[in-house]
């Protein structure tokens, strides 16, 4: 009887030890993707708005969550003015006037929701009605250099010229903090068709606090980062048009602990990608003597949700020229290629600019490509085992715990680690 118990054990810590934590992709000391996300927002029956915010707003101000508040057309924060919501707050953006909600570089958002409690972002339209691109999303503009001449920007968004600057040389500014939030069906067109992210970081320094947000379907860019020095960490991206995470204009960040999940029946026909690395918009406005974009990026997920050759399923993640990105840590999950690159055709410059270590590409047809569709003058091989690339391929529910959007999904990655050893069993 013993012996059967003890070999029982044996066979039980075998099975449980055989799904270990490996480190990479999003945390896997619990799935925090549960309690304030929403990855089916359609369904949801939030209230009707209470009261208006509209205008300029330039005195610090309190949104309480007893109300339910309209945002119509472009509400200015100015004038070094506090916007602070609290938790549980709902905002619906008006789809008549494209509401959105906009920081002005000097002003702050103190927006910090709870995992009980999330601060809700979405769509004015009636439940099931609800599209991409319903309103417009939410801008936030700090004083943190950029790459433009004398470290400063403009936001093309229509916006009043007295407010649409940003920038500085306040590497350390805080535009306030964003922390459990959801934004969602944002991304409209305005009036110049000059589109909105989901979430814009224009300018903002490392003090601002963003943390747990989740961006769905928006029809342009979840995340957004033009310059600044960024601290984010757990942004999910669900179902974006185009990019997951935008970083342009010289931004300094790290980055981590981050998923963008895309459907190929939701990406618009452009570009659309996970990550997209570039130092400039505007080769023009680029001050070659300020700091390049240097993103590095550590325990990110990005997956294609869905397997199938009808949606665009096009690069994980694009890197430009001058340009630098750091990953690690990190899972990519069935795409065309895992990294796309601009020009950069031998392996002294690859190194310099790509920094790859401990990262799993699953399912993907290429590892690397460029844009032009010029051959590599890259070693794969070489890369991969210098750098603890693993390639494999598998089915989704191979390489995830939970990848099912009708309940709450987990996408804690699953490393399924082989005991060969021989088993000893006591026989006393």
């Amino acid at each position: 009887m013993k012996r059967n118990l003890l070999l029982l054990a044996v066979i039980c810590n075998f099975c449980f030890a055989s799904y270990a934590q490996s480190g990479l992709g999003i945390s896997e000391k619990e799935n925090w993707l549960g309690y304030w996300t929403e990855f089916n927002p359609k369904k949801e029956d939030y209230r009707d708005p209470q009261k208006i915010l509209t205008g300029v707003i330039s005195q610090n101000t309190t949104l309480s969550n007893r109300d339910t508040y309209l945002l119509q057309g472009n509400v200015y924060i100015t004038n070094n003015a506090v916007l602070t919501i609290e938790p549980g707050t709902l905002l619906r953006g008006d789809s008549k006037t494209c509401g959105t909600l906009i920081i002005t570089k000097g002003a702050k958002i103190m927006a910090e929701g709870s995992e009980s409690f999330p601060i809700v972002f979405t769509s004015n339209n009636d439940e099931y009605s609800r599209k991409p691109g319903d309103w417009g999303g939410i801008v936030v503009m700090g004083d943190a250099p950029v790459s433009g001449f004398g470290g400063m920007s403009v936001l093309n968004y229509d916006l009043e010229p007295q407010y649409n600057r940003f920038g500085g040389e306040n590497a350390a500014g805080s535009a306030g903090v964003l922390k459990h939030i959801r934004v969602e069906y944002a991304g409209r067109k305005s009036a110049t068709k000059r589109q909105i992210a989901g979430i814009t970081f224009a300018g903002v320094g490392s003090g601002t606090v963003i943390e747990g947000i989740q961006v769905s379907y928006s029809d342009n860019d979840s995340f957004e980062f033009y310059g600044g020095n960024v601290k984010a960490q757990k942004l999910v991206s669900f179902r974006a048009a185009d990019d997951d995470f935008d970083f342009t204009q010289g931004v300094q960040a790290e980055f981590s602990n981050s998923i963008a999940l895309r459907h190929p029946f939701s990406s618009n026909p452009g570009n659309p990608r996970c990550m997209e690395v570039k130092s400039y918009n505007e080769i023009e406005k680029f001050d070659p003597q300020r700091s390049k974009t240097n993103v590095k990026a550590t325990n990110i997920t990005l997956v294609n949700v869905e397997d199938n050759k009808q949606g665009l399923i096009k690069e994980a993640v694009y890197v430009s020229n001058e340009a630098n990105l750091s990953l690690s840590n990190s899972v990519v999950y069935g795409f065309r290629d895992f990294l796309m690159l601009d020009k950069y055709p031998m392996m002294d410059e690859f190194e310099k600019f790509i920094k790859l270590k401990n990262l799993v590409v699953g399912h993907c047809t290429n590892i690397f490509s460029s844009m032009n569709g010029e051959r590599l003058g890259l070693d794969t091989d070489y890369i991969t085992s210098k750098n603890g690339i693993e390639t494999s391929d598998g089915l989704i529910n191979d390489y995830f715990k939970t990848p099912d959007f009708s309940i709450t999904p987990d996408f804690r990655y699953l490393k399924i680690q082989r005991n060969s050893s021989n088993v000893v069993l006591n026989n006393k």
